[in-house]
């Protein structure tokens, strides 16, 4: 799935617009690495997502295209 849409459907960012905006910034880090909003996102992978002067990393669970509101949370993991 394309990072842009996994944060959506997560709801780690609200808009599919503000997560393209927010890889176009660099602000997005797949496994380390600065990732487009094409990147393809997978189970296992890290995610950095920087918010203004904090920074959350999350781990990828599971990848689903729809998911509900009380369900998203279970789509990633948050780590420290």
């Amino acid at each position: 799935m394309r990072l842009d849409k996994y944060l959506k459907v997560s709801r780690l960012i609200k808009r599919r617009t503000v997560a393209n905006d927010a890889c176009d910034a660099g602000r997005v880090l797949l496994n380390d690495r600065p990732a487009k909003a094409s990147a393809n996102v997978k189970v296992g992978d890290i995610l950095t997502i920087g918010f203004g002067n904090k920074e959350v990393r999350v781990e990828v669970l599971d990848v689903q295209e729809t998911v509900k509101k009380e369900e998203a949370k279970e789509l990633f993991r948050y780590l420290n």
